[in-house]
């Protein structure tokens, strides 16, 4: 049967407390989203990504709808992440200059390459698992500034390459990826480099906002692109960055109407799940690397949970073992989607619960269920596709 290995998958489930806050309005404002919309729209190759309804596989479910919206083809660099990590270095390299030059700078003279020279003078750093390296670097790239990319010791030789070819300088550490983290800001505090982090924590949030706006034109898309809002909305976790700039940006679009949200991690590094536990932004050791590399992180973005407190509904673990089947049956389904290990959480997830008939019911996934995925990412490791596509379930 299709769903065999997910028969046997075992998901923890801790429910929230979602309260209806504030925080989906005032930690990411309407602003924010609006500003991020007006600079990403305006880059050269600026396109909508495709929302591809997975209508086969709903039906074999028994849900109503599963709709993916897919990451891959994001300006050419295969995830989300490029809308993010490369709208916050335009927007660090906008208050930098304007400090340096005593007036105020706008994003299109830094885009237009106008400030080039001054760009160049401006070292930007982060630690990434691979694709938010990768968006840094090609906005780096695209304004002239310098760029230093810290991974750690689990990131493919693939994703190291491709942040390379973007003219970033790439340190590989022997530790997981909060000791990159960490490696990152005390280096730059060094050398007077600016990190431009997708986590936030005490004293630093503009970046991650940034961060966290840009991604709001991937969910604007979507939220246009749906004649009706989902009723549920399945993110996977990782620091949180993407799950809370989602959820904000949902709420802030549909109101009351926004969808019933589940946060989705790896059982290998579940920082969101603790956190719902704790009822407070708890860290946890990453004792072992998940496949879904973009999710091995340990400490949640204190930030992001804000809004993750406020709005999630439900948080759920998943093993690692039913990554790769997802993987396959995505790209052998109709349509084919081609994804990358992190993109497909959700969808993971979704699978799983509905062959259990008690956590389904727990989630309302029912026959009127009508589920938003986000495909974070495409192919952004070709050799870790193939051995997936393969037959391989751990790479």
């Amino acid at each position: 049967m299709m769903f065999d290995t997910f028969t046997n998958a075992r998901l923890a489930h801790v429910a929230g407390k979602p309260t209806g806050g504030q925080a989906a309005h005032t930690v990411l404002s309407d602003q924010d989203f609006a500003a991020s919309w007006a600079e990403i729209t305006a880059w050269p190759g600026y396109a909508p990504t495709p929302l591809v309804a997975l209508t086969d596989l709903a039906r074999n479910l028994g849900l109503a709808r599963i709709d993916y919206k897919h990451e891959g083809p994001r300006f050419g660099l295969g995830s989300f992440k490029a809308l993010g990590g490369s709208y916050a270095a335009m927007r660090v390299l906008q208050r930098e200059l304007s400090n340096r030059l005593g007036r105020e700078v706008s994003l299109e003279e830094i885009r237009s390459g106008a400030l080039r020279d001054e760009c160049a003078k401006v070292t930007l750093v982060s630690a990434t698992d691979g694709n938010h390296g990768r968006s840094l670097a090609w906005g780096s790239q695209m304004v002239g500034a310098p760029c230093r990319i810290y991974i750690h010791a689990e990131v493919s030789e693939g994703r190291a390459s491709a942040m390379r070819d973007l003219g970033a300088e790439v340190i590989r550490i022997d530790g997981d990826y909060d000791a990159s983290v960490a490696l990152a800001r005390d280096e730059a505090e060094e050398n007077g480099w600016f990190v431009v982090s997708d986590t936030s924590w005490e004293g630093y949030t503009e970046p991650p906002r940034d961060v966290m706006a840009g991604y709001g034109v991937m969910t604007r898309e979507a939220c246009e692109a749906q004649e009706q809002a989902p009723t549920h909305v399945f993110l996977q976790g990782g620091v949180g960055g993407l799950a809370a700039s989602v959820v904000a940006a949902l709420r802030q679009f549909y109101g009351d109407a926004a969808p019933r949200v589940v946060i989705v991690e790896p059982e290998l590094a579940a920082c969101l799940y603790e956190s719902a536990r704790q009822g407070a932004a708890t860290a946890v050791p990453i004792d072992e690397e998940t496949i879904m590399a973009g999710l091995s992180c340990g400490e949640p973005s204190e930030m992001a949970w804000e809004i993750l407190a406020e709005e999630a509904a439900d948080f759920l673990t998943i093993p690692d073992n039913i990554v790769a089947p997802t993987v396959r049956l995505l790209a052998q389904g109709s349509p084919k989607v081609e994804a990358g290990e992190s993109a497909v959480a959700g969808l993971a997830a979704v699978i799983a619960a509905c062959q259990d008939a008690d956590l389904r019911a727990k989630l309302g996934l029912d026959a009127r269920a009508r589920v938003l995925l986000i495909g974070s990412e495409g192919v952004t490791d070709p050799d870790i596709f193939a051995a997936i596509m393969a037959g391989a379930d751990h790479v």
